[in-house]
């Protein structure tokens, strides 16, 4: 379901430049840097390098490429 929203305009130059550079779509960055904003949010002991990597984790799983965590 897509929703209609306001957004400023500086905001979306800047979506515009990023998701030419990480290939996403506009949408598509605006949605990632929310979720990277709303993870932030709900744990704010993580750095951005964590949030980024759990994220790449995620996607790796979604792919199928998973493999046993060995401790040690």
């Amino acid at each position: 379901m897509s929703t209609t929203v306001r957004v400023s305009e500086e905001l979306l130059k800047d979506a515009r430049k990023y998701s030419k550079i990480d290939h996403r779509s506009l949408a598509g960055q605006i949605e990632h840097w929310a979720k990277i904003g709303k993870c932030a949010e709900e744990n704010p002991e993580l750095t951005y390098e964590m949030i980024k990597d759990i994220f790449v984790g995620l996607a790796e799983l979604e792919e199928g490429e998973k493999e046993e965590y060995k401790f040690g």
